[in-house]
């Protein structure tokens, strides 16, 4: 249940206008006129707006991005007096002044240009109203007009409003001085960006140190003037160290029928970037090794231009910028690509509102690679979740001994335009005996066909990318559910043996007869129970795990079935304590969790299946 503990509305003030106490900032507009300042305070948050208006300022959580349903804060300067208010929307988008007002005022100033407002507001508040704020992404809203309040009314904003997402509780890191660090960039050279929505650019690099041992420290991304809007995310990847210089002479469209096949070598993430995010800083005793041949040598960068206006003849040169040393750094960070198996056989029906999927880095797998490279256990730092466009939320699960520990991450909000590393509180330790399961959540309602496991946008992923030291010699740890058991759900009795096509093709019965697998499984009719029972069981199926070594070599677990385990579903978050600044609401117990949408009658049993 909720507890609440009353503060005085003067509890949350302390720190003046200094902005030490707003380590993160973020433009929310692409005209630079709104920027947000940010810091966690205790269990409260602090919020700086300095927006270029003399009217008022609006500021919002959303779940949609959207106005309806939205927490909403207004205020601003008016005849030289501070003003604040705590609002919210009903879904018909229409603005109520909230009955308990949980942002509280701690400065307003004006000048002839901008308005300042700073504020603060408890994490969790006691009040249905309020969004709670937790580690998943946020919508952030975002809106201001030319006048004040009063003066305009409260439903016109005109152009000025828009959404962007954000961590609000990314913790913050020491940042260690790299100025006078050398520095190498990876940019686009020249690209240009097609007259459409939605371009993934991929261009291949070299590593330009190959000859002795450094550390990278820091990635910041490099985004040409102006283009801030454009450039929505960055992906580096690294590729198989087998390639030559050939590849590096062109960039491709990525996920694209004639893209390079080096370009399919390049699996495992080393580095992702966002709109709206910083650069990424390793922590002081650990660094990513360039330089010996255990390196990254080639690695591919895959840029998200987004370009809804479709505007023509915009050419990038943007990219990324890898700070290194050769102070070398106590331990190697290493990458560790947990969940899914890439392939048709994850698979998900249409027109469900809520499908999970599973993917198990198993406790065989962890058992051979920690056992042989390191029975103390790795230290994991940060953990990037990843899927694509039908994904609504992410948990990375964590067992020890069979018993589960804290999640090791989430995101309740996934949102696929804002992908980045998250930073652990603490450093988790995986250790031999322990499995983890990254545990995926899909919305289909708007699709009709099946939707496939694959690398296009379109197509589904359900994995975690774990940072950790000491690097050993594990680079996957995957799963992928049967497949034969997944078709006997539609109604599959035979297929032709050998399989010699891909997708193979179904023998009996009569009505999916010389059909590919994939063409059966669109053939039949989904609905909603149907698909239910299929997500019961696929959660239930033996899986095949996946272990791999760099370059494609296999521990001796890869290829082997195992079951796995018996979990209680869904997860069950721990209660959230809330705390009010309004004594009325103290006699308030409401029962909050995370996972306040997704219910536990979503996978059938509450209990742990048998």
């Amino acid at each position: 249940g909720l507890l609440c503990a009353c503060a005085g509305a003067g509890a949350a003030a302390g720190a003046g206008p200094a902005l030490r106490s707003y380590p993160h900032s973020a433009v929310l507009d692409g005209a630079g006129a709104y920027r947000l300042r940010w810091g966690r305070r205790g269990s409260a948050l602090a919020l700086r707006l300095e927006v270029r208006t003399r009217g008022y300022v609006g500021f919002g959580l959303s779940a949609s991005g959207g106005m309806a349903s939205a927490d909403i804060v207004v205020g601003g300067v008016e005849r030289g007096k501070p003003y604040l208010q705590d609002y919210f929307t009903d879904e018909n988008r229409v603005l109520k002044k909230d009955p308990q007002q949980d942002y509280h005022l701690e400065y307003a100033m004006e000048n002839s240009t901008h308005t300042i407002l700073a504020f603060s507001r408890e994490l969790h508040t006691c009040d249905t109203n309020d969004k709670t704020i937790t580690e998943s992404t946020v919508r952030v809203i975002w809106a201001y007009h030319h006048k004040d309040m009063g003066e305009a009314g409260q439903n016109y904003h005109g152009s000025n409003r828009g959404t962007k997402s954000l961590r609000l509780l990314n913790p913050e890191r020491e940042e260690a001085l790299s100025a006078s660090l050398p520095y190498f960039d990876l940019t686009n050279k020249d690209v240009p960006v097609p007259d459409k929505d939605t371009t993934y650019w991929c261009q291949m690099f070299k590593i330009p140190i190959q000859h002795e041992k450094h550390h990278v420290t820091k990635v910041e991304p490099l985004i040409q003037k102006g283009h801030e809007n454009l450039v929505h995310h960055i992906l580096l990847y690294q590729c198989s160290s087998n390639l030559n210089d050939s590849v590096l002479d062109y960039g491709h469209e990525c996920y694209h029928p004639n893209m390079p096949d080096s370009f399919l070598t390049c699996e495992t993430v080393i580095f992702a970037w966002a709109i709206g995010g910083e650069g990424f800083t390793y922590p002081p005793h650990v660094g990513l090794s360039i330089g010996t041949a255990a390196d990254p040598l080639f690695v591919l960068m895959e840029v998200h231009y987004d370009n809804p206006s479709y505007t023509e003849g915009l050419i990038d040169n943007s990219g990324l910028r890898l700070i290194y040393t050769p102070v070398l750094r106590k331990y190697d960070a290493g990458v560790i690509e947990a969940g899914l198996w890439v392939s048709l056989f994850h698979n998900i029906p249409p027109g469900m509102p809520e499908f999970v999927s599973e993917g198990h880095c198993t406790l065989e797998c962890l058992e051979e690679a920690l056992g042989a490279e390191r029975p103390a256990g790795i230290q994991v730092f940060a953990v990037l979740l990843h899927a694509h466009l039908a994904g609504r939320a992410i948990r990375m699960r964590h067992f020890h001994n069979g018993e589960e520990q804290k999640l090791l991450a989430y995101d309740d909000e996934f949102d696929f335009n804002f992908q980045e590393f998250q930073y652990l509180k603490e450093e988790r330790t995986i250790l031999p005996g322990d499995n983890l399961i990254t545990e995926c959540h899909y919305s289909t309602v708007d699709r009709i066909r099946m939707t496939w496991g694959g690398l296009s946008t379109r197509n589904e992923m359900c994995l975690s990318y774990l940072l950790y030291y000491p690097r050993i010699n594990l680079t996957r740890c995957a799963s992928i559910p049967d497949i034969m058991e997944q078709l006997q759900f539609i109604g599959v009795k035979e297929i032709y043996r050998p399989v010699r096509t891909w997708p193979f093709i179904i023998k009996s019965p009569k009505q999916y007869k010389n059909l590919s697998f994939m063409d059966a499984m669109n053939k039949f009719k989904w609905s909603r129970s149907e698909g239910l029972s299929y997500n019961q069981l696929v959660l239930k199926l033996p899986v095949n795990v996946r272990c791999s070594k760099t370059d494609n070599a296999e521990w001796s677990i890869q290829g082997m079935t195992a079951l796995p385990p018996e979990i209680e579903r869904p997860y069950k978050a721990e209660p959230v304590i809330c705390s009010s600044s309004s004594c009325l609401s103290c006699s308030l117990f409401l029962t909050l969790l995370f996972a306040v949408h997704i219910t536990a009658s979503t996978i059938g049993n509450t209990g742990p299946f048998v």
